[in-house]
């Protein structure tokens, strides 16, 4: 999918709308605890102000309620001051997204300056795609880029019917929806083979749509978190008290019967008294977890069997974690994946979420391909779905 980008658009002395994905995790204080998506954004941003433009940011952060008391912790400025830190230059951040300190801002930008404006969900048109609201946002701007992947399956205003009030060859996508969609296009339509897919988490009923999708393209259907147990319990293997979604086991024959041979499920496990840390832990084998135990991560021998299969592979894409890795103890099948993408020749795509926060929590996100900042948007690509924020973006 090639789309008209901001490579395309002449931006010199013109005001650019840019509709960043700035929802960043908070510390309990609320500052910025990860600054990953800022940091994706940085590419585009530079590349307007190198080129002569100035800079109109569009964000959302959390979900705000409507009560300006409790949706304080989710102002934009601890996101702003972080993203001046990185780009090296005065940003200046205003209190509304559309009122009279908005427009006197943008009024008075000049070619090279930054505003960042308040958190866009405060404004209850965003959510509904208010078309007055939307033409109130893109008045203060003379060009739109998307730059949000990790929100560019909502049909909202920021992201739908603002685009549409600016002139075709004036929308585009910035580099890092370009990223994705490039990566994208491998995975879905011209993935190197042998073509690994890697599902964990905890349900199965989460991942069906993309599960489905992705076994007409892959050679392999590797499986692990707490959806093994509902997968294991189909077929009538003792899971002990492990987490299952007993209402889904139909749903997981389904899967069975549609992979066949493609499906691999762990052969260990690593089990826990109790799923917390601290507990007692043990590796059996694949239908020997006892009665009040609980399985918590793939064992020692699934993850070297996972990661020979990961490194011989041409394409992987990664989505959702092997156990409860934030625990040291369960961590060992998460990270031998992680370690096995890093260390493999292959296209290899995390698809964000909890799986780009393990990468990122071993120090590897360097070291593959491609880590999603959309953790829904990317499950929902790899379904199959065609976004309505994109359909608004021209081909190129």
């Amino acid at each position: 999918m090639s789309k008209q980008s901001v490579r395309d658009i002449d931006v010199a002395g013109q005001k650019v709308l840019v509709r960043v994905d700035f929802n960043v995790p908070q510390t309990s204080d609320g500052q910025v605890a990860d600054d990953r998506r800022i940091r994706g954004a940085l590419p585009t941003l530079k590349a307007v102000l190198d080129r002569g433009g100035s800079l109109i940011l569009v964000s959302h952060l959390g979900r705000p309620s409507g009560d300006p008391a409790t949706d304080a912790p989710f102002r934009l400025d601890p996101v702003a001051a972080r993203l001046g830190e990185l780009i090296g230059q005065p940003v200046k951040k205003v209190g509304d997204t559309i009122g009279p300190e908005a427009q006197a801002a943008c009024s008075a930008l000049q070619p090279g300056g930054i505003v960042v404006l308040e958190n866009v969900r405060f404004n209850k048109g965003e959510k509904k795609g208010d078309p007055a609201f939307a033409a109130k946002l893109a008045g203060l701007a003379d060009c739109y880029v998307n730059d949000a992947f990790g929100t560019c399956h909502r049909d909202e205003a920021s992201m739908v019917a603002v685009p549409e009030q600016f002139p075709a060859d004036r929308r585009g996508i910035g580099f890092l929806v370009e990223k994705e969609l490039e990566i994208l296009d491998t995975l879905l339509r011209f993935p190197k083979h042998p073509y690994v897919a890697v599902m964990g988490g905890a349900k199965v009923s989460d991942k069906i749509l993309v599960i489905e999708n992705l076994l007409k393209k892959v050679d392999r259907l590797l499986i692990g978190g707490a959806m093994t147990y509902t997968f294991l319990a189909a077929q009538g293997v003792p899971i002990g008290s492990s987490r299952v979604e007993a209402d889904k086991l139909d749903l997981a024959r389904h899967v069975l019967e549609m992979a066949g041979e493609k499906i691999a499920l762990p052969s260990d496990h690593l089990i826990a008294d109790k799923p917390a840390a601290r507990a007692q832990t043990r590796v059996v084998g694949r239908a020997e977890i006892p009665d009040g135990w609980f399985g918590m991560d793939i064992g020692p021998t699934t993850a070297a069997e996972y990661a020979a299969i990961i490194k011989q592979a041409g394409t992987v894409v990664w989505n959702g974690p092997m156990g409860m890795f934030e625990v040291e103890a369960f961590a060992a099948g998460t990270r031998a994946v992680a370690e096995a993408m890093a260390a493999s020749p292959a296209v290899t795509a995390v698809g964000g979420g909890e799986s780009a926060e393990a990468v990122e929590k071993f120090g590897l996100a360097e070291k593959v391909s491609h880590v999603s900042t959309g953790g829904g948007a990317f499950l929902e690509s790899l379904e199959g779905k065609a976004f309505n924020s994109l359909k608004v973006i021209p081909d190129r």
